[in-house]
């Protein structure tokens, strides 16, 4: 693993895309832009998330060849080469894009941008990936609230074609259009929308969701049937709460109050049933069981039945 090997501004000039957090959406985006022949560094703080991280990028790697068909810029030995794992922001002195991929904790990523801003090169471009914070609010901790977006990647970040991509109000025409020309040339397209608490598909998805869950804790249906209904009745590929197994119920508790924060609107306060599930360790298909079981290793395959 190539883990701190990156010195301080060793990277100036380079024209690396960085990327800060080494969790699952860090590692996927990492993975799509090595793959694509860029260079990348990722930055996460937590020793335990870099010690897997390589190892997680070459099992995404095999993966998503399986599902595409469809052969890569680079080999897969260059592919993880391409990527410098480090536990300091100052590696990132010479990037020309920034991928923001920090858990959505609003304090935690206005440090970020603030840090960002003091390190990276003027000329660089900041995106964040959050679901759910207003690009507005971030770009306020920077002198550059031009070059600052949302590039909202859907999980797993691999496989998926679309981005939503928000505009802030400050973003400029030339960031948005660099924005979707690096996200063509990694096979991806971006749909742009406007600013805004969630954006348009968790101001969406997350009340779905949080609905969802009421729905089981009310004894209404359990969770087999109540994504059957949303598969069947409206031909979705997967239910909101399979979905919620997919994206992580710590992470949609932590996108509703997000929402809840920005919006004031009580209908994104999270049930009691989605927070009992995040407090009992039940985080989804990382954890082997969400609102469904799933076996060990299950990749993107349905849940298990019960």
């Amino acid at each position: 693993m190539q883990q701190g090997t990156a010195a301080h501004g060793a990277t100036a000039g380079t024209g690396v895309i960085g990327v800060v957090g080494a969790g699952t959406m860090g590692t996927g985006i990492a993975q799509c832009l090595a793959e694509a022949g860029h260079r990348v560094v990722v930055v996460d703080p937590a020793e335990e998330a870099l010690a897997t991280a390589r190892a997680r990028v070459r099992d995404g790697i095999r993966m998503a060849r399986l599902f595409r068909g469809t052969p890569s810029a680079v080999s897969m030995d260059e592919a993880l080469d391409a990527i410098t794992w480090t536990q300091d922001l100052r590696d990132l002195a010479g990037a020309r894009f920034v991928l923001e991929c920090a858990t959505e904790r609003i304090p935690l990523k206005e440090k970020i941008f603030r840090e960002l801003d003091e390190v990276c090169p003027p000329g660089a471009l900041f995106a964040t990936v959050t679901s759910a914070v207003p690009v507005e609010r971030l770009a306020a901790q920077t002198e550059r609230p031009g070059q600052v977006l949302g590039m909202h990647f859907m999980n797993p970040a691999p496989l998926k074609e679309a981005v939503e991509v928000a505009r802030g109000p400050e973003t400029s025409d030339a960031t948005l259009t660099t924005a979707l020309e690096l996200l063509a040339g990694i096979g991806k397209h971006g749909i742009v929308v406007a600013d805004g608490p969630g954006f348009v598909s968790n101001r969406v998805l997350m009340l779905t969701v949080n609905e969802a869950a009421t729905v089981v804790q009310q004894g209404t249906a359990d969770p087999a049937t109540v994504d059957r209904i949303f598969q069947e009745c409206f031909g979705h590929a997967m239910g909101p709460l399979a979905t919620a197994d997919l994206i992580g119920l710590d992470t949609i508790v932590d996108t509703l109050y997000v929402l809840l924060e920005c919006t004031g609107d009580d209908r994104f306060q999270p049930c009691a049933l989605l927070r009992q599930r995040v407090e009992d360790g039940h985080l989804g298909r990382k954890t082997g069981e969400g609102f469904h079981p799933y076996p060990a290793h299950a990749g993107i395959r349905s849940p298990r039945p019960r």
